[in-house]
């Protein structure tokens, strides 16, 4: 084989090899975002569930001792 021909053929490969870890670097990026963006709705819903849990929680400490008797 040719040297030149064969220099041709690494250089080919170097140019896809490159084009490849542009994209891989593009769609790391935009894992990347969707996993930042489910974290913070993660965190949005922990927080809502946390007042949830405290709202009820006071609901029930609002309820007459006298029920809970009358249950058991």
């Amino acid at each position: 084989m040719p040297f030149q021909t064969y220099i041709d053929q690494i250089s080919e490969r170097v140019d896809r090899l490159l084009l490849r870890h542009d994209e891989l670097q593009r769609v790391n990026q935009l894992l990347e975002q969707q996993v930042e963006a489910l974290r913070l709705e993660r965190d949005q819903l922990r927080h809502q569930c946390t007042t949830a849990r405290q709202r009820v929680d006071l609901l029930l400490s609002r309820l007459p001792h006298d029920q809970e008797e009358t249950k058991s």
